[in-house]
């Protein structure tokens, strides 16, 4: 199992290949860690810009980073789940992992036994096929998950532009190689974990204007888009705990305010 600080940097760069690559090592090398080498801590701090306290506590010490309580590192754990189910398959190990979630009685917590049951029924080869089907097709997928297409009907215009806008005032910026622009679900979904568990050095009360702006006008829609397309079985359930989880996310920002 590896820990946190290790799982954060290969989700920062898009899986343990970008991080090999961009340390300079064999890929195998780094699918056997469970935690960063200490002497591969800086190199991985460089290639992630997820701090060397994060990755190493054992180290370098307490993370420099603003304080988050319980709730806020759920949400950033929910958000960052969202994000790698939104930019690829799973494969066994997250199935694995997501196999073992449990929920409360509420409505998203529900809907976590939901996913949890699907992926404990689910091989990696039938969720690839759906995620081909539903996200990238031939020609194009069943559901194209970008802000731009839902708020214009195309891709690539004024909603994309205020994202990578504010990105840029925030300090938040692309990592080498991402190929999704920044209004796609995931990107958008991952952003908004690091804002909620301080990975980003942003101020309070960020993560509800950037929430406000780029996610609540369209991404609802999109996951109850994805709930109810024909093609989706596992993503179904995915489409039902992102939908019941940005009602939560509205409603506290409502109540907050």
């Amino acid at each position: 199992m590896r820990d946190p600080g290790l799982e954060q940097a290969i989700r920062a760069v898009g899986g343990v290949g970008a991080l090999a690559r961009k340390i300079g090592i064999a890929q195998p090398s780094v699918s056997n860690w469970t935690r960063v080498p200490a002497e591969r801590v800086v190199a991985v701090e460089a290639a992630t810009s997820v701090h060397r306290a994060l990755l190493r506590p054992d180290l370098y010490g307490d993370v420099p980073r603003n304080p988050t309580d319980e709730i806020d590192v759920a949400r950033a754990q929910q958000y960052a789940l969202l994000a790698i189910l939104l930019a690829r398959a799973p494969g066994a190990e997250l199935l694995a992992r997501i196999s073992t979630v449990r929920g409360d009685p509420s409505p998203l917590g529900v809907a976590h036994v939901a996913l949890a049951e699907a992926a404990a029924a689910a091989s990696v080869e039938r969720i690839e096929r759906e995620f081909f089907d539903l996200f990238i097709g031939i020609g194009r997928g069943e559901l194209l998950p970008y802000g731009s297409y839902y708020l214009t009907g195309f891709l690539n215009e004024r909603p994309l532009a205020r994202v990578r806008s504010d990105l840029e005032k925030l300090g938040i910026e692309r990592v080498t190689g991402h190929v999704e622009p920044e209004d796609h679900a995931a990107v958008l979904c991952d952003i908004m974990a690091g804002l909620a568990d301080g990975r980003f050095n942003t101020p309070v009360g960020t993560d509800h204007d950037f929430f406000e702006k780029h996610l609540a006008p369209w991404i609802g829609r999109f996951f109850a888009d994805l709930e109810n397309t024909p093609a989706a079985d596992f993503y179904r359930r995915v489409g039902t705990v992102g939908r019941l989880f940005i009602a939560v996310e509205s409603e506290a920002f409502t109540l907050a305010a």
